[in-house]
């Protein structure tokens, strides 16, 4: 299913913004928030995954329903499972295209990577922050 993904910032994601390692975090960051009508189109129910690919990458996610998600759009908040769809191009702006970025989702039984892997398979390595949950 093709979707427009749009990202932004959640007061959740934010609150745990210094607490990468932080469960709270990794649920909030690998949430894909999808109108209920879409994700009976796609065959998935809440909390089950779907991998998400887009520009930059793919990366399997978690789908929660968002009755304020318009059909055809999905919302993933700012952070590095965002970071993995999102292309780094930004055509003279200095900021890439976290809105309306298209993206393909599917059904799929892998498990979601943790915020330490992605940064590894970026090239960056493991957040040292504390770890409060």
């Amino acid at each position: 299913m093709r979707v427009l993904m749009n990202t932004g910032r959640s007061i959740r994601q934010g609150s745990y913004v210094e607490r990468k390692n932080s469960q709270a975090y990794y649920d909030e960051a690998s949430a894909c928030r999808m109108h209920p009508v879409d994700m009976m189109d796609l065959g998935v129910e809440p909390g089950e995954h779907v991998r998400a690919t887009g520009p930059a990458g793919s990366v399997v996610l978690h789908v929660l329903p968002a009755d304020g998600v318009q059909r055809g759009e999905v919302f993933v908040t700012l952070g590095p499972y965002a970071n993995h769809l999102v292309d780094a191009e930004t055509r003279g702006t200095g900021m890439p295209d976290f809105k309306s970025t298209s993206i393909d989702l599917e059904p799929t039984g892998e498990d979601i990577a943790t915020v330490a892997m992605l940064m590894e398979a970026c090239g960056g390595v493991q957040y040292r922050g504390r770890d409060l949950e």
